[in-house]
């Protein structure tokens, strides 16, 4: 069963409310004559304020979730559910900061963290999550990732810069292996094929590497960044992965292209991002993601939910139930074309037995699609970034250009590009010397039209 990862907490994303000084067309929005729609709220118990990292359903009845917010110092705790969602017990609870938490089948179940001065561990259940035992795996600071295969082979990662890397056990944890090291750059997250084949992703996605021999060497993929986020294959060649945007393979990983999720303007708002975090294949056709947000100006943001039906060329998005006042959603599962679930980050959960809402619907009021196939601005690499990163944009033909920096609260601190440019692809350096820790934004400008916007994060 596929888990679902990544800490996602929608309140950061509400630093987007600089979109209301600089989009004038943007109205209100009335909730209260929105239609009751197929999804039902559901509520975690109470866990100290400590957000959701990981959750995992394996079956319509049957899921776990653990918390964790990449701190130490903090308790967190393994929830189960019996009943899909409609109420949970804390199974678990452990000083230690949680990241990942895999079922294998309906007893065997893994989850793995670490920090507090105790360093990494790995947890293991053999009674459907009832109680856990702890494996020997105290060897690093804080697993970030964990791909479990089987009881016997497991896979576990460690960003920590001197003592991180690989690890890697074929006897159930009594024997553990270091496998990759990267001094400085260690690995965040992992995603096996099968024995063989599967990728690792750099620490904050700065690089995509692939292995065919079970990790015993890992290959750099040219200028492709990780999966921070999600990372699933339906076979050995077809794939996606997920780091704002979303990409598909159909060659094993080699290559990787771009899919283009709705954003821009619609009626009474805009949508933001676009931002995929996590996403749950159905099939190799239909496809479930979350991280998109729509800004209806006055501080009212709603959470939206992207479906593809085919393969990811298309996608399209619904807004859950209004009455549930959403204002993001951090992870998505469906374990067939009607059950799922998506987390929306404030200690409950939304839940469809019914394919979620009846109807989809595709970006509107968009940009004139000659000014989106002239025109693109890429996500700056690296990051986070400290304290220097590249930002790329395109020109698909002449135009006056500019290129501005905000802080998290709309206000301009940086003008990088104001003249006439010929078409071409351009790169500029964005020195964050002298600023703040946080989140920014950068918007390209095309003869005084918004072509996109997109978050950046400075790290000191």
């Amino acid at each position: 069963m596929k888990a679902i990862k990544k800490i996602f907490d929608p309140n950061k994303l509400s630093t987007l409310l600089f979109y209301s000084s600089i989009i004038a067309f943007i109205i209100a929005f009335n909730f209260a004559h929105n239609p009751k729609g197929g999804w039902t709220q559901q509520f975690l118990p109470f866990m100290n304020d400590r957000p959701l990292s990981d959750m995992t359903f394996i079956d319509s009845l049957t899921g776990y979730g653990i918390t964790g917010d990449g701190t130490v110092g903090d308790t967190n705790y393994i929830i189960k559910t019996s009943d899909g969602g409609e109420n949970w017990v804390i199974v678990n609870r452990l000083f230690r900061d949680l990241t990942r938490v895999i079922f294998i089948n309906k007893n065997t179940g893994f989850v793995c963290g670490g920090y507090n001065d105790v360093g990494g561990i790995v947890l293991k259940s053999t009674n459907t999550g009832i109680n856990w035992f702890s494996l020997n795996a105290n060897f690093a600071n804080h697993f970030t990732d964990m791909f479990v295969l089987s009881e016997d082979t497991i896979w576990l990662t460690d960003d920590n810069g001197f003592n991180g890397g690989i690890f890697n056990t074929n006897n159930g944890g009594i024997n553990w292996f270091s496998q990759f090291q990267s001094l400085g750059n260690n690995p965040s997250q992992i995603y096996m094929i099968n024995s063989n084949t599967g990728f690792i992703s750099g620490n904050n996605s700065t690089y995509l590497s692939r292995t065919t021999n079970g990790g015993n060497n890992w290959i750099n993929i040219p200028s492709e960044n990780g999966f921070y986020y999600d990372m699933y294959f339906i076979d050995s060649l077809t794939g996606w992965k997920s780091r704002g945007e979303i990409k598909k393979t159909t060659n094993g990983g080699l290559n990787w292209i771009a899919q283009v999720l709705p954003t821009g303007p619609i009626n009474g708002g805009v949508i933001l991002g676009p931002y995929a975090f996590s996403f749950s294949n159905i099939n190799q056709d239909t496809i479930w993601s979350d991280g998109g947000q729509i800004f209806y100006g006055g501080g009212q943001f709603r959470g939206i939910l992207y479906r593809s039906t085919n393969g990811g060329s298309n996608w399209y998005y619904q807004i859950p139930d209004t009455s549930f006042r959403n204002k993001g959603y951090g992870f998505v599962q469906f374990l067939n074309s009607k059950t799922g679930w998506a987390s929306a980050g404030n200690n409950s959960n939304i839940h469809s037995t019914s394919g979620g809402d009846t109807s989809f619907l595709t970006d509107f009021n968009i940009r004139n699609s000659l000014i989106v196939n002239s025109f693109k601005l890429f996500q700056n690499y690296p990051n986070p970034f400290n304290p220097k990163t590249n930002i790329k944009y395109f020109l698909n033909k002449r135009g006056n250009v500019k290129l501005i920096v905000y802080n998290s609260i709309g206000k301009e601190i940086m003008n990088l590009i104001n003249g006439n440019q010929n078409s071409g692809e351009y790169k500029f350096e964005f020195d964050g010397n002298g600023y703040s820790s946080g989140v920014y934004f950068y918007s390209l400008f095309i003869d005084n039209i918004r072509i996109d916007t997109k978050k950046m994060i400075l790290i000191r």
